[in-house]
């Protein structure tokens, strides 16, 4: 009697470890995708700055319209990925050519005393401290996320409910690693 008391008592404890645990991936796979829509609504906002904020620039800068045409490119494919890893990379490209048409704009001395170009570049740069913050936020809970799938015994429950690590958001390339230059 006395030993299937001890086995329900093991038994009991290792149900309520299990729904903990699995409650515990749900938290926190809903913190991730919480974290990620909150970055995707400032990346629209970026999104729908870009265009006018090139439009502007054009103005300026006529003969550069290769760069203008690389940042729109960006901006329509990054708007366009269907999958969080995509996202990621097409957001990381945008990047790479917001920081040229940064770089290009300092060129411009009449440009950068524009009032409509420095509303336009004040909210850019609001806009691009927001999705900062959000990165932050969402690879800290992404990687608890990551680790909990990965460490022991978490590993076994998440592989039997399909828990499956989720990308962080990281620099892909040194290109992107490195400071635009400048150059008049």
């Amino acid at each position: 009697m006395i030993f299937l008391a001890i086995v329900g008592i093991i038994i009991l404890l290792l149900i309520v470890w299990l729904v903990s645990a699995y409650n515990g991936f749900i938290k926190l796979r809903n913190k991730s995708e919480e974290a990620f829509s909150a970055m995707d609504v400032s990346l629209k906002k970026r999104y729908d700055l870009i265009p006018n904020f090139v439009e502007t620039v054009k103005g300026y800068a006529k003969h550069e319209s290769q760069t203008l045409d690389a940042v729109i490119k960006a901006r329509n494919q990054a708007m366009n990925a269907s999958s969080p890893q995509q996202k990621i990379d097409n957001d990381n490209a945008l990047t790479g050519t917001l920081k040229s048409l940064f770089a290009l704009t300092e060129s411009y001395p009449e440009l950068k005393a524009n009032q409509n170009f420095l509303s336009l570049q004040d909210q850019l740069s609001r806009v691009e401290e927001e999705i900062a913050g959000s990165r932050r936020y969402y690879n800290g809970v992404v990687n608890k996320y990551n680790t909990k799938t990965e460490m022991f015994p978490g590993n076994i429950l998440a592989g039997l409910f399909g828990f499956e690590r989720k990308p962080l958001y990281e620099v892909n390339s040194e290109a992107e690693r490195e400071n635009v230059k400048v150059s008049f």
